[in-house]
């Protein structure tokens, strides 16, 4: 039982159905939740009132997602192309995502459902957010400079994890740090030339006092160009 009569949404959102049942017990809303999530919702109900089957491109246990489904039952969330046989067969398909999946994942995946459902009706309606598609592609440019990056972010923000894996997949190192002080636990032993990115959610002062910590300890090292940064 909470004490306090009024709930904050955080900008991950919530669904409609969680808000009526907190009016109808009598609490005071506050809404935090971020414009781009809550376009995500609308172009969700647009499908489904256009009688396409709801399919969300994102994390089934993230915040966001289970608000974005939480109005439709039938809903079927994936994220990995195994996924995609347990579709339900459908005749139109309305697809959206997660706002922090990298793009060319979600086309990816949009392009092997077109291909398993050759016969279908497939349309999609891109809502990952700009700043997500922004971090991304910066970080390609810079991935192309250096052998390892620095990724400035919460342990638990999707956008900042979905950073890391693209250094990983591109065959570079990757330390996910939340604050300066995580520097110093770092061995950059054979970094020659190191980058840092920031999730979309994090404060620039962080930021800035990472990339301060981290040309100290360049300096110090000797060993280690002077950080390449894209934030």
């Amino acid at each position: 039982t909470a004490d306090s009569q009024r709930v904050m949404i955080t900008a991950h959102g919530t669904s409609d159905r969680q808000r009526r049942k907190w009016r109808e017990a009598g609490f005071d809303i506050a809404d935090g939740t971020c414009p781009l999530v809550r376009h995500a919702h609308e172009q969700l109900r647009r499908l489904v009132v256009a009688g396409y089957f709801p399919v969300v491109i994102g994390q089934a246990c993230h915040v966001e997602v289970r608000g974005l489904v939480e109005d439709f039952a039938d809903a079927f969330v994936l994220n990995a192309i195994e996924q995609i046989p347990s579709l339900p067969a459908r005749n139109r398909y309305g697809i959206i995502s997660q706002t922090t999946q990298p793009i060319e994942h979600v086309r990816q995946l949009v392009e092997a459902i077109r291909s398993f459902h050759p016969a279908a009706d497939v349309l999609f309606v891109d809502t990952v957010c700009k700043p997500t598609k922004d971090r991304q592609s910066a970080l390609q440019r810079l991935l192309a400079q250096v052998d390892a990056v620095v990724v400035v972010g919460g342990h638990e923000s999707n956008n900042t994890r979905q950073l890391v894996e693209t250094c990983r997949a591109a065959g570079r190192r990757a330390f996910h740090v939340e604050r300066p002080a995580d520097i110093d636990a770092i061995d950059f032993t054979g970094v020659a030339a190191l980058g840092l990115t920031a999730g979309t959610s994090t404060l620039p002062q962080t930021v800035d006092a990472v990339l301060e910590r981290l040309q100290k300890v360049s300096s110090a090292a000797g060993d280690c160009s002077q950080p390449q940064a894209a934030v």
